[in-house]
């Protein structure tokens, strides 16, 4: 595989990646804590609705595990493409 071609290909699985999280972060934090909170708090989770769970504190839990997932991906991205630290 040539340079430019191993570069665009990295490039590549790095957008996937981005676009991935990015989807998943725009459906937990305007999705499902704003635009459907009213019909989600038909559900209880722990005693609280939904919706305000999303809002108030399942957001932060996705996105804290969120930021790990997207550390390991990009770590197995690096290591596919020979672009990681050493």
């Amino acid at each position: 595989m040539s340079s430019e071609s191993n570069a665009k290909a990295y490039w590549s699985a790095t957008l996937g990646l981005l676009t991935k999280v990015l989807v998943i972060w725009f459906v937990v934090s305007y999705l499902a804590g704003i635009i459907f909170a009213s019909a989600l708090n038909s559900i209880k989770l722990g005693g609280y609705p939904l919706g305000f769970w999303f809002a108030h504190q399942g957001s932060i839990y996705i996105f804290i595990a969120l930021i790990f997932w997207y550390a390991k991906k990009i770590g197995d991205i690096d290591r596919k493409f020979g672009m990681q630290e050493d």
